[in-house]
């Protein structure tokens, strides 16, 4: 009892200054000033002097910020295990990492997407191959091709594309340039020359179509490559319409961020309002719709989170 009272003076003559910083107390200082904290909490034989030093301890305590006391009460731990994956990044930002899925890599079309006929009064079809034809390593629809999408489906990714317009420039606003990321069937992200093209802001390169403008537009000249990387989130749902967490979603447009981890308010759909749509749907295809006019893509990978 002596030498856990003279532990407890001594304690007590540490300097206020070094309380405040108690970050750089060690982990002994800590636990002696706890126990004394215990200590008077509980009835003991103790002299007036004694009865003193603890009630001087105890409001000391009591004079602490929360943060200064989340110090004691809080245990900080130096996480090991699991430890983190390790993937190997790609040569560049715009190469695709180890974990990454090729959807397209400037060759085969056929391996990782199909094409839809579609006809009027009747659900769309799917060909037998694609018909859009690769140039110079990238995919090109053409006249008379319809949208791809992936033979694979997907819930919350980041996608890496790169896409361009034509260099022959016809027709002004939304007859230039024209097409869309479709993100699980329903959600559009916009694909547009708006190099010196006025449109409606919601409509323009890098929008969630008809819902939220991008930030700025950083939209380069016809014919330069531009990227887009996308982060999304998946919605979950309380019941069939209704969203428990919307799809959420961050674009960058050429190294820019133009949608900060936007909140979708349901499907794409023009006119009309999106909100009224929503149908509960699980993990879906990433399309690129044609628009009638002839953009390239290229260097198409996706990571699943």
């Amino acid at each position: 009892m002596l030498v856990l009272c003279n532990l407890k003076l001594r304690l007590f003559n540490i300097n206020l200054l070094i309380i405040q910083t108690m970050k750089h107390l060690n982990l002994f200082v800590i636990m002696l000033f706890f126990c004394a904290v215990n200590f008077a909490q509980f009835p003991q034989r103790t002299s007036p002097e004694q009865q003193a030093v603890f009630t001087r301890f105890q409001n000391l305590y009591d004079s602490l910020s929360p943060w200064q006391k989340s110090m004691f009460l809080t245990e900080i731990k130096h996480i090991m295990d699991p430890e983190v994956t390790i993937i190997q990044p790609g040569e560049t930002n715009s190469d695709p990492p180890s974990d990454a899925i090729i959807l397209f890599d400037g060759t085969d079309i056929n391996k990782e997407w199909e094409e839809s006929e579609f006809g009027f009064g009747r659900p769309p079809v799917v060909k037998p191959a694609v018909t859009w034809v690769i140039k110079d390593g990238a995919m090109e629809s053409g006249q008379r091709s319809g949208s791809v999408k992936t033979k694979r489906s997907f819930e919350d990714f980041q996608l890496h594309i790169e896409w361009k317009t034509p260099s022959v420039v016809t027709g002004e606003g939304q007859d230039r340039g024209n097409s869309g990321i479709i993100i699980q069937g329903i959600y559009e992200i916009q694909i547009l020359d708006s190099y010196n093209n006025r449109t409606y802001r919601n409509g323009q390169a890098g929008a969630v179509y008809m819902q939220y403008a991008p930030l700025v537009n950083v939209s380069r000249k016809p014919e330069e490559w531009q990227t887009f990387d996308i982060f999304y989130t998946a919605p979950r749902f309380k019941d069939s319409t209704t969203y428990f967490t919307p799809p959420r979603i961050t674009v960058v447009h050429n190294g820019v961020l133009i949608q900060n981890n936007v909140s979708i308010q349901g499907p794409t759909v023009s006119p009309g309002i999106p909100q009224y749509i929503i149908r509960e749907h699980g993990p879906g295809p990433i399309s690129l719709q044609q628009h009638g006019n002839p953009i390239a893509f290229r260097n198409i990978w996706i990571r699943e989170l």
